[in-house]
């Protein structure tokens, strides 16, 4: 086993390796930057160097000073976490080269999972269906505009080397390909350092479901069951569970085999997620893409299989082989997610700044992976989401109720937080009944007055219940302080100290 483990990220990912890390009595190194000094993680971890400016690509994307601290702690092996460098095939090269083990698949792997175009080639050559559309870089928008005529109207343009909801554009008709192109194109560029964009078929009902997946340098493969993931806004996950409640037990178990089939074909290791796009009412799915990292929603597989994935990375790339078979995995009851941002939860806009009070629900079956505590500094610099709120229960029915119960413990004052709009979404109708979509943000809660929702929770119920709560707080303090109590009384006379 290794001595000392770098986790090459932030946030509560960081925290949670950290954790791992602690219970199989391995020293941790954090790295930080300027934005994060007073960040959790680097108060978790046995050891922790600072890496730069508050600006992610001169810090937590600076593959030369993470690699060259991670040799001067003298690390075993580094964990990415998500996002950041954790798909990056250039840093897991840059961690063999310098003869650090990376926590993650082979640079060859992330490299041709990473494209899109690539990857649905791959997963055609096995038999995996894939949506209509072209497994080529498209050369010009007016290529693009017969391809739409060819698979029909409304489509989807794409960055190959897109992920995290960059690169995309849903595209109407010939007229709005124009701007969509160009556009996309430029947002590749930027982010990915590509342009090159692909086309395929709007799914006009889909639910996002994907399948976790550990494997082995032994061939040993196998795969964790699902996870619905359709709760989104532009793009971007908000609440994922497992087991999807909608999807037929024989899709599942498909869903399941193929994934570790396409796994066990392209030599994969380590921990990773097979991506697919089901159409709700045709009962149909096609391969989205394949993520070469351990996903921000892991917690709910943990929770209803009770296999620790952190520590299945490490265990994995240590050279360790999987004590698990597939006949050994079992979904146990349900699990879900909620991702607690710093954002306004009409807007979507980030709301940084500083947490004046904050109340973590505990109990029993109710996890929180945060890192977010009284008088932190939410910083501007780096993704809003700062908690994950994840429950488990016997059924799909109990876990709602635990989640709902957790949400009205759950408090976090001085940033707007969508803690709110949780509580509306965990009432609607659609998600309760399990017919919810991909476009259930965009269709039930983005433009729509909170009137028409009966439902809904009205937020100034929060607001009196917080005041009543800070009245009563003044007021126990008053009583247990009797000279308080007699200056409140000298206050309301008018009278002077």
């Amino acid at each position: 086993m290794f001595k000392k483990i770098m986790i090459a990220n932030r946030g509560e990912i960081a925290i949670r390796v950290i954790r791992a890390c602690s219970e199989l009595g391995v020293k941790t190194v954090a790295v930080y930057s300027e934005a994060d000094r007073n960040s959790l993680h680097v108060m978790l971890a046995s050891e922790a160097y600072y890496i730069g400016p508050a600006d992610s690509t001169l810090s937590y994307l600076n593959i030369n000073k993470i690699i060259e601290t991670a040799l001067k702690a003298q690390v075993d092996a580094i964990h990415p976490g998500y996002g950041f460098l954790s798909e990056n095939h250039e840093f897991a090269r840059a961690c063999e080269k310098a003869g650090i083990h990376f926590i993650g698949p082979k640079p060859d792997i992330i490299a041709r999972m990473g494209d899109k175009i690539n990857s649905r080639k791959f997963m055609q050559s096995l038999g995996i269906p894939v949506t209509p559309g072209t497994n080529y870089p498209l050369k010009s928008q007016k290529e693009a505009i017969e391809m739409g005529k060819q698979i029909g109207w409304p489509v989807m343009i794409k960055a190959s080397a897109g992920g995290g909801g960059k690169g995309i554009r849903l595209v109407y008709n010939k007229t709005e390909m124009a701007q969509a192109f160009k556009s996309c194109q430029l947002e590749a560029k930027n982010f990915f350092g590509s342009e090159d964009l692909f086309i395929e078929k709007f799914i006009q009902n889909p639910k996002h479901i994907e399948i976790q997946i550990l494997a082995d340098h032994y061939g040993n493969v196998l795969h964790l069951f699902d996870r619905e993931c359709s709760v989104q806004r532009r793009h971007q996950k908000l609440i994922e569970e497992s087991p999807s409640p909608t999807l037929p037990q024989k899709i599942r178990e498909q869903m399941g085999a193929l994934a570790a089939k396409a796994a066990k074909k392209m030599g994969y290791t380590n921990a990773g997620t097979i991506e697919f796009i089901y159409d709700y009412k045709e009962k149909k799915f096609y391969f989205l893409e394949m993520n070469t990292r351990l996903q921000v929603e892991h917690p709910v597989t943990e929770l209803i299989t009770g296999v620790d994935l952190v520590k299945e990375q490490i265990f994995i790339t240590a050279n360790h082989k999987l004590k698990l078979k597939q006949a050994d995995i079992t979904q146990k009851g349900h699990a879900i997610e909620l991702r607690i941002c710093a954002e306004d939860p009409k807007t979507f806009l980030p709301s940084p700044g500083r947490i004046r009070r904050c109340r973590i629900p505990q109990g029993p079956f109710v996890r929180v992976d945060g890192y977010c505590y009284m008088g932190y500094k939410v910083p501007v610099h780096y993704d809003p989401m700062i908690a994950k709120l994840i429950c488990w229960g016997k059924d799909r029915e109990d876990c709602i109720n635990k989640l709902q119960r957790a949400l009205a413990e759950f408090s976090l004052t001085g940033i707007k937080t969508n803690i709110l709009l949780h509580k509306n979404i965990l009432l609607h109708k659609r998600f309760l009944d399990g017919t919810y979509t991909n476009h259930f943000i965009e269709e039930e809660i983005i433009g729509k007055n909170r009137k028409e929702f009966s439902s809904f929770v009205d937020e100034r119920v929060f607001l009196i219940s917080a005041a009543i709560m800070a009245y009563r707080q003044h007021k126990k303090r008053s009583f247990e302080n009797p000279s308080s109590r007699w200056k409140e009384k000298a206050r309301r006379e008018n009278r002077r100290f």
